[in-house]
């Protein structure tokens, strides 16, 4: 899983108290305000390092998604009573709708390899997230971050910004991990923003967004004719790079590819 075990309680506590308290599901557009503790789902809870202070917070309901046995074992040792809301399984295959009808939030210390595919998951269940705290590669958590027009800015830079404002929280040294990893790594926020839905069809849009940066050294042009059949009109977007496109103009865009595409 390309995990990295955090021993640092120092970093530990700074993660959980990161999970702002008032995560209920009245941040998240559409939906009635949570009347109890929220749902909180740490994904990768490894030894516990993290879990034991998610469990000390009053205002949370902890659960948590463990793929290794042996860790999960370890867990139902130490944390017995943690053990009725410890799944064992992958969180990328769990039915999120099925297992928090009411919503939840999300936090963990993400294995690199799969931390795009996390945030993907978020992405996914978006009407049930309001909030997900993650310590990921600093590389990735910079460039989930940016602004249009940097090099970093990328499909999941839009993706998340079009439903999630996102902060950049603090950077988290080698040393606090066993085995030390060979990068820095960071810890970002993600909570809900006020859209409900875009003024586009979404799908399109992420198709739109994906095939945008698909080859992301040529402009637009070269890059949506690639993948969409379009009439001979052209919009001014089609001369700018993918980089340089904010959410709003990634919208606009998607409209437009949906009234000419045969």
């Amino acid at each position: 899983m390309g995990q990295h075990f955090l021993v640092d309680l120092n970093i530990a506590r700074k993660i959980c108290n990161s999970l702002t308290a008032d995560a209920a599901g009245a941040e998240t557009p559409g939906r009635e305000a949570a009347k109890t503790a929220t749902d909180v789902l740490e994904v990768g809870c490894g030894m516990g390092v993290l879990t034991q202070f998610l469990l000390q917070r009053s205002d949370i309901v902890t659960w948590g998604a463990e793929i290794d046995s042996e860790s999960v074992e370890y867990l139902h040792a130490h944390y017995p009573e943690f053990t009725p809301r410890l799944m064992e399984g992958d969180f990328l295959k769990m039915d999120l709708r099925e297992l928090f009808p009411q919503g939840l939030c999300v936090i963990g210390n993400f294995p690199y390899n799969i931390s795009s595919q996390i945030f993907f998951k978020v992405l996914e269940y978006r009407d049930l997230i309001p909030e997900c705290v993650g310590m990921i590669q600093k590389e990735v958590a910079v460039r989930l971050a940016e602004p249009p027009g940097s090099k970093e800015y990328g499909i999941l830079s839009v993706l998340l910004q079009a439903w999630y404002d996102i902060d950049y929280l603090f950077t988290v040294n080698e040393s606090v991990f066993n085995p030390p990893p060979k990068v820095k790594s960071a810890v970002i926020r993600l909570k809900r923003n006020g859209v409900q839905r875009l003024d586009c069809d979404e799908q399109l849009f992420i198709r739109v967004v994906k095939a945008s940066f698909g080859q992301r050294r040529k402009m637009i042009r070269n890059s949506l004719r690639a993948a969409f059949n379009f009439e001979g009109e052209e919009h001014p977007f089609f001369s700018k790079r993918a980089e340089q496109l904010s959410v709003a103009d990634f919208v606009e865009l998607t409209q437009w590819v949906d009234a000419h595409r045969k």
